[in-house]
């Protein structure tokens, strides 16, 4: 417990899955946190469950002016930004290469990837000041390897994490760290879409069986990771790219090796004869 305490974070996207998760998970450790979101409804629900340590404030990350108005928002009521939590996103344009619009394109990376930038540019002032912060971006296992998410999503991740990897290298010396987290598959409404209860456990279970944890990941996963990343128990960590995805981009479960290579079984060990 009060791990955060007397920090000041600003969650973009917070109104539910990981973002709302953290905001949680960040105020129950002492800190005070502005949720924002596009969804007002969701969003001043969060901020209230938050009670006098929370905050809600209308923000689409594709506009410059709503995450800067964001930053002065919690800066005003709080004095400070100890946290900006990058996290808001979308699945962006999807099907074959030709098929992708202009307007899909700049609207998939005004969010996934200008969003992010957004919040770094408005953040590093006022952390540089203090000479001290944690700016936290969502990327995603999928900005690490290609063919397991959508073209524009798998190049703005990607992007994500070369942009956190070159701003901590200039706002290291200021004090202000600068990492990104890399969910797998996690059950929230982007992966898995408005489901009732009983169709998530059957995404959960359909899902979990290709993990070599056994299950896939849920939102407080994630937001034990931002956690980590937001305290001073990292504070000798920048420019990493965390990934939290159950030993899934490690490769294949091992069940799932011996299903491929030998149809049923333990895999067996070849000997050459002789030896």
């Amino acid at each position: 417990m009060d791990r955060l305490d007397g920090k000041v974070a600003v969650i973009t996207g917070a109104a539910s899955g990981m973002g709302a998760a953290t905001a949680r998970l960040f105020v129950s450790e002492g800190a005070r946190v502005l949720v924002t979101d596009m969804d007002d409804e969701k969003g001043q629900n969060i901020a209230e469950e938050l009670g006098d340590d929370g905050d809600f404030f209308h923000v689409d990350v594709s506009r410059e002016e709503d995450v800067a108005s964001a930053i002065v928002h919690a800066t005003s009521t709080w004095g400070r930004l100890d946290v900006m939590f990058n996290n808001a996103g979308f699945g962006g344009a999807r099907g074959p290469i030709e098929s992708i619009s202009e307007d899909d394109f700049d609207l998939t990376v005004d969010v996934l990837l200008k969003g992010v930038f957004f919040g770094m540019k408005h953040a590093a002032p006022v952390m540089k000041e203090q000479g001290s912060g944690s700016i936290i971006s969502t990327a995603s296992v999928a900005g690490l390897q290609a063919g397991e998410s959508p073209h524009l999503y798998t190049a703005t991740k990607a992007a994500v994490i070369h942009l956190t990897k070159s701003v901590a290298l200039e706002l290291g010396q200021e004090g202000v760290r600068v990492n990104a987290i890399c969910p797998g598959v996690v059950a929230t409404p982007l992966a898995h879409g408005p489901l009732d209860e009983e169709r998530r456990e059957k995404f959960r279970d359909r899902f979990g069986r290709h993990q070599p944890i056994g299950r896939v990941g849920e939102p407080e996963d994630i937001a034990q990771a931002a956690l980590f990343l937001a305290s001073d128990d990292s504070t000798f960590i920048t420019g990493t790219a965390m990934v939290v995805d159950g030993g899934a981009n490690s490769g294949r479960a091992w069940h799932r090796q011996s299903e491929l290579m030998t149809g049923q079984g333990p895999i067996k060990l070849y000997r050459p004869e002789g030896r």
